[in-house]
């Protein structure tokens, strides 16, 4: 923290600017530290108080702003990339969506203090056409108060900082050798995760042409997101198969028909994952190679998701 500290007196308003926006953009950055910095700087006349909250708030409203008009031409593409790390990416996107229609309004406000919150609230009010009018001065309000905030606390108690930054100059060595143990836990963890995907049974794959016009196959989309908007593509003659409902659909799936799936996600990890589950249930499968995208690669038909399966989500009106 004291490099951070010594770095925000030198350059101030250029490092507090990055790392905000960074913040505001989804990047695991710190803003909140830079604001408590550049506050302590500001205290002790290194920096100018007002430019250093201008600074800070221009920053998170460019990012809101850029997330916001992405939400808003992307449809549900950005949310679904950015719950792809959740444990259910369907229940991720579903929630999130109830929840901020509910109390979207008021969490605008309150969302730059909500780890997690904080990224989806912009690109949520853009995917369900929050207006722009409403949107734009309930976030600058909401990044007032938290650049204001963090500044304000940093301003207030600059000594306190300093303190609290010459004891961890003190520890520096030992946090370095506990993040190396950190580091060698996650690489050894890697490792681990790596050799047991080499050990797993390789799943059956096959080619666009291969399925394509024959009749004894029966296909299934099983994208885990991209149900969401209307006029989305898939293969033409494929059905729906909710990879997180799995259980639910087993008993209709067919057993006199070669079964292939499909995704977008890399590797085919979506379609794997349901391939194997499959396997252990006693149902062959095949997985499509290259996906979704090599299919419109080979210039195959597609056709619109039927209106029927199209998962209609809140919108502002």
């Amino acid at each position: 923290m004291e490099g951070l500290l010594l770095l925000l007196e030198q350059h101030g308003y250029a490092i507090l600017f990055g790392m905000v926006l960074a913040e505001s953009l989804g990047m695991p950055v710190p803003a909140a530290l830079a604001l408590l910095g550049a506050g302590g700087a500001a205290s002790r006349g290194l920096l100018h108080p007002g430019a250093v909250f201008g600074t800070g708030l221009v920053a998170m409203l460019i990012g809101d702003t850029l997330l916001f008009l992405a939400g808003r031409y992307t449809g549900w593409w950005l949310l679904g990339m950015l719950c792809r790390f959740s444990l259910n990416p369907e229940a991720c996107i579903l929630q999130s969506a109830e929840i901020f229609h509910r109390r979207g309004r008021v969490i605008l406000l309150f969302a730059k203090f909500l780890p997690g919150v904080n990224t989806m609230a912009a690109p949520l009010a853009g995917s369900m056409n929050l207006p722009a009018k409403q949107f734009f001065p309930l976030d600058f309000l909401g990044a007032s108060l938290y650049v204001g905030g963090w500044f304000g606390v940093g301003y207030l108690f600059s000594g306190v900082l300093r303190q609290i930054a010459s004891g961890y100059s003190s520890m520096g060595t030992l946090m370095g050798w506990v993040a190396a143990g950190l580091f060698a836990l996650w690489l050894g963890n890697r490792v681990r995760l790596w050799l047991k995907s080499r050990n797993e049974t390789p799943v059956p794959t096959v080619h666009p042409h291969e399925v394509a016009g024959n009749p004894s196959v029966v296909i299934y989309d099983v994208r885990s997101h991209g149900y969401y908007d209307a006029g989305t593509m898939r293969i033409q003659g494929s059905l729906r198969l909710e990879p997180n409902a799995l259980a639910e659909h087993i008993g209709m799936l067919p057993r006199e028909r070669e079964i292939v799936l499909y995704c977008t996600c890399v590797n085919e990890a979506t379609a794997v994952r349901v391939a194997r589950m499959l396997a252990e249930r006693g149902i062959p499968s095949s997985v499509l190679v290259g996906g979704l995208g090599a299919w419109k690669k080979a210039d195959l038909p597609l056709e619109p998701v039927p209106a029927t399966d199209v998962v209609m989500l809140p919108k502002f009106a």
